[in-house]
């Protein structure tokens, strides 16, 4: 799936949606340059969850954890991560999040769980691009249901 978002707001408007339609347990690989809209999107999606208060960025801090229905999410931010190694020390344990959004997870490789819902974003001339893949019945289905539940028909959303 792809969707042309014209500008901030739509890319909140994917992660609102993408929220309204997420499975009770997914792994999301976030991936695209810097400045592509990764924070952004993930920062709409733990909104609409219901987290409250500050969404830090994990880009120093390499993960966040946030409360939500059915137990936590994770954010994850490895630009900094040098070696996948480095992750055994974060404490990420696959059964303890029910949600996991991992920014540049190329850098965290095997140490990571295999991911349901892969989102490429990149900047397309005045605003961005998503690319949506579900790599796992969990993602597809996840897809499917955004798709058909029509969640992608915001005026600034444009799925092709």
């Amino acid at each position: 799936m792809h969707v042309f978002l014209a500008d901030d707001e739509a890319t909140g408007a994917l992660g609102q949606a993408l929220a309204r339609t997420r499975p009770a347990s997914a792994v999301v690989h976030l991936q695209g340059d810097l400045g592509a809209g990764k924070s952004t999107l993930a920062r709409a999606l733990l909104r609409t969850l219901g987290v409250t208060g500050a969404i830090r960025s994990p880009t120093y801090t390499l993960v966040e954890r946030y409360p939500v229905e059915g137990g936590e999410a994770w954010h994850l931010d490895l630009y900094r991560i040098g070696d996948a190694g480095e992750l055994e020390f974060l404490g990420l344990d696959e059964g303890a999040a029910v949600l996991w959004l991992v920014e540049w997870p190329e850098r965290g490789a095997a140490a990571l769980p295999p991911a349901d819902l892969h989102v490429m974003l990149a900047v397309e001339g005045t605003g961005r691009s998503a690319r949506l893949e579900g790599l796992s019945p969990v993602g597809a289905h996840w897809l499917a249901r955004l798709a058909a539940e029509g969640e992608l028909q915001a005026p600034s959303l444009q799925v092709s």
